[in-house]
């Protein structure tokens, strides 16, 4: 292990490290501390006043925080990592963040250089480790450099498609001097693409000679703003919109224009009009494997339906779908320059019968029917009255945010995501992201409403992050829905191995007492009314609070049961 001792008398790597970090704005930095960057720890006691340290308890958790915290503010996220063990227990969240484009920046402490190459304790070669799911990796191998190096990474992790960066410190650069002066830098700013005039004018000529148009929206790199411009575009032409996969929050679902999601589970019906479509403008959706159900809504390459396609990244253009118009552009620029477009009234008039077609079959497949009367004993909790009540309860700007697991899917298809912002979802479909994704959206907007989903495998991938939501106060509830089992695996089982379901039960423990044990509010809940109202209680609390709540396994997802599957597969 290398013990160079640290200059006192110039800056070192580790104190022009946390300047540049400080010139980028950053705040919050989520970590699992480790001896490999400790001088770059030292450095940040100087600026403790200055930078949140987050201290984690596992490497995996500290990437989803940083993952979730950029996407709640549109900078990049940061965390630090030690070498090899924990580089590789971040991979999920890095490869979480490559494929949602999100911004972050992952810093690992490197061996000393002069132990390089000499399968040195924990030596990993992290180029080559991580280069298929980064947009750059570099090491930083001159002190001098690492404002340079820093700069780099933001602009990279911020250009284009959005997505991870991964800066190795070799120990003896963080705790060496540097060799020349280094001048401050300042802040990276987002690269601007604008479309063009004649391109914008080819789109409306599009539009205006389209029957059956359907505009859907998702990728990164979105605002607040951006998205109240594309509601004034859509307002004035009257679109349909869907949105892509766990990116529902790009346009209030209570919008008459809002025609549903193109995600797991997706109404047969808003698929049929993709299909149907003359013309599809897809605006930031790559329209991947679960947008497109399993690419059979869009031909590849060649659509059968007319494509506009806007992108910011050049490479994306024609990577899939070969586009009639081709669109470079950072969505702001997009969505503003549409929102200044005139527009006929007559292309509004000629789609409001198509657009509330559409929007009628999504309230059709959304509707939630009068509840029953609740019976007292402790039976699984009816998911589609839960819900039916959340999306009216539950206050319009809340971040929701959630794993993967089926029990995702009656979120998805019955609450009404109304603001920006709301919706912190993974489209990689990583489990354990819930809980992390709560403590970094809670830190980034303390004045909103947090809401974590999870279930119950879900949740044990990252349960022991209730020690960080407790260290921290925050008032974050998460709502655990408890099947004992894996269902999303056990769905895939009941249908492609029928009668021969095997290693996916699971045995759990009492989650209340388990979030009590951590210092957390934990409660089990059996009825609707006595969720949402635990939930809100739970809004205004001193610390998190925990629900637990057991779901019937024979509902295995918002659209099917498992009987119903195994009479299908008969």
């Amino acid at each position: 292990m290398n013990t160079t001792s640290v200059s006192t008398t110039q800056p070192t790597g580790a104190s022009l490290l946390i300047d540049a970090l400080l010139a980028q704005g950053v705040n919050t930095v989520f970590c699992v501390p480790g001896e490999s960057f400790l001088a770059a720890m030292d450095a940040m006691y100087t600026h403790r006043d200055a930078i949140h340290l987050v201290v984690c308890r596992h490497e995996g958790s500290a990437m989803f925080m940083a993952e979730a915290h950029a996407k709640a503010t549109g900078r990049p996220g940061i965390c630090f990592v030690t070498r090899a063990p924990g580089a590789a227990q971040a991979t999920i969240g890095l490869h979480t963040a490559h494929q949602d484009a999100t911004p972050v920046i992952l810093f690992i402490g490197q061996v000393g250089r002069g132990f390089m190459e000499r399968a040195a304790f924990q030596e990993v070669d992290y180029r080559s480790m991580f280069a298929p799911i980064s947009k750059w990796v570099a090491q930083v191998d001159d002190a001098s450099r690492m404002p340079e190096m820093v700069s780099h990474a933001f602009h990279v992790a911020m250009a284009g498609r959005r997505g991870p960066v991964v800066l190795a410190l070799p120990e003896d650069i963080l705790s060496g001097a540097a060799r020349a002066p280094v001048r401050a830098v300042q802040a990276a700013q987002a690269l601007r693409a604008t479309p063009s005039a004649p391109d914008l004018a080819q789109l409306m000529a599009m539009l205006g000679a389209a029957q059956h148009p359907l505009l859907i929206v998702g990728g990164s790199g979105w605002t607040a703003q951006a998205v109240q411009d594309l509601r004034t575009f859509v307002h004035a032409s009257g679109l349909p919109v869907a949105c892509s996969f766990r990116r529902q929050d790009l346009f209030d679902n209570e919008d008459p224009h809002y025609v549903g999601v193109l995600g797991l589970g997706a109404d047969a019906g808003l698929h049929r009009a993709v299909k149907e479509a003359d013309l599809l403008v897809l605006l930031g959706a790559r329209m991947g494997e679960v947008p497109s159900a399993g690419y059979t809504l869009i031909d590849i390459p060649q659509p059968q339906q007319l494509l506009v396609h806007a992108l910011p990244e050049a490479h994306d253009l024609g990577h899939l779908y070969r586009p009639d118009l081709a669109l470079l552009a950072t969505m702001p620029e997009l969505a503003q320059a549409l929102a200044a477009l005139p527009v006929d009234a007559s292309l509004r008039q000629r789609l409001q019968a198509r657009t509330q077609a559409l929007r009628q079959g999504f309230e059709q497949f959304t509707s939630v029917a009068a509840a029953p009367a609740a019976p007292d004993a402790d039976i699984p909790i009816d998911l589609v009255q839960t819900w039916g009540l959340l999306r009216t309860q539950l206050p319009a700007d809340v971040v929701i945010t959630n794993g993967a697991g089926n029990y995702t899917t009656w979120a998805h298809r019955y609450f009404r995501y109304r603001h920006f912002g709301s919706q912190l979802a993974p489209t990689s479909g990583a489990m354990g992201y819930g809980l992390p994704a709560a403590i970094g959206a809670k830190l980034a907007h303390p004045q909103r409403n947090v809401l974590c989903l999870a279930g119950d495998g879900c949740f044990m991938m990252s349960s022991h992050e209730l020690a960080t939501a407790v260290h921290l106060a925050l008032s974050i509830v998460i709502v655990v829905f408890d099947n004992q089992m894996y269902g999303t695996i056990r769905m895939h089982q009941e249908k492609y191995f029928p009668q021969r379901t095997h290693g996916t039960a699971l045995h759990n423990p009492d989650f209340v007492a388990l979030a009590q044990a951590f210092g957390a509010h934990g409660l089990h809940v059996t009825q609707p009314a006595a969720l949402v109202q635990a939930v809100l209680q739970g809004f205004t609390a001193d610390r998190p609070t925990l629900i637990h709540v057991l779901t019937d396994p024979e509902n295995i997802s918002a659209g099917a049961t498992l009987s119903g599957i195994r009479a299908r597969m008969r």
